[in-house]
């Protein structure tokens, strides 16, 4: 088994958020993420903001958009608040892995396009809820098919809109 697959990464916390099909589809390397125009445009915002100060810190599938060291803070770019508690539990996942390092830092998200920022710590109870999260993915990640469509909102703008829908 490759060493890499053996971690769950921020993008499948991401995904358990947004949709668990999505997370399946994802963790089963069905991937439609680069054919997609919001993806690109957030690829996009993320290589244009914060330019100076982009040090991007990647290990085990996670991948920090930049530290600021002499504030022991990591920050996550995003494009919108849309989704914004997936993007809050992704950066409480950075902020758990982290700890298991010996490393404790708090987080901010950045949302440049809407000129907000977010900050995030993680508790003990936060702690908690990531190990009962990453059980709950690892068990839909077990399941031979993936979970049942959610037909909301949000799944117009899925890169697997295509792939549920058509």
């Amino acid at each position: 088994m490759e060493r890499k697959s053996i971690f769950i990464t921020a993008t499948q916390i991401n995904y358990f958020f947004v949709c668990k099909r999505k997370l399946w589809l994802f963790s089963h390397n069905i991937t439609m993420e680069h054919n997609s125009e919001l993806v690109e445009l957030g690829s996009l915002l993320h290589k244009d903001s914060y330019k100076k100060r982009r040090k991007e810190i990647e290990f085990d599938g996670i991948k920090i958009d930049f530290f600021e060291k002499n504030k022991a803070l990591i920050h996550e770019v995003k494009k919108s608040t849309a989704i914004e508690k997936s993007h809050i539990w992704q950066i409480k996942y950075y902020l758990y892995r982290l700890k298991e390092l010996g490393i404790n830092v708090e987080g901010k998200i950045d949302y440049p396009l809407q000129k907000k920022t977010e900050s995030i710590s993680l508790s003990d109870t936060d702690e908690m809820v990531i190990s009962n999260i990453i059980s709950k993915l690892k068990q839909i990640l077990k399941e031979p098919l993936p979970p049942q469509k959610i037909a909301q909102k949000i799944c117009k703008k899925c890169s697997y809109y295509e792939f549920c829908y058509a």
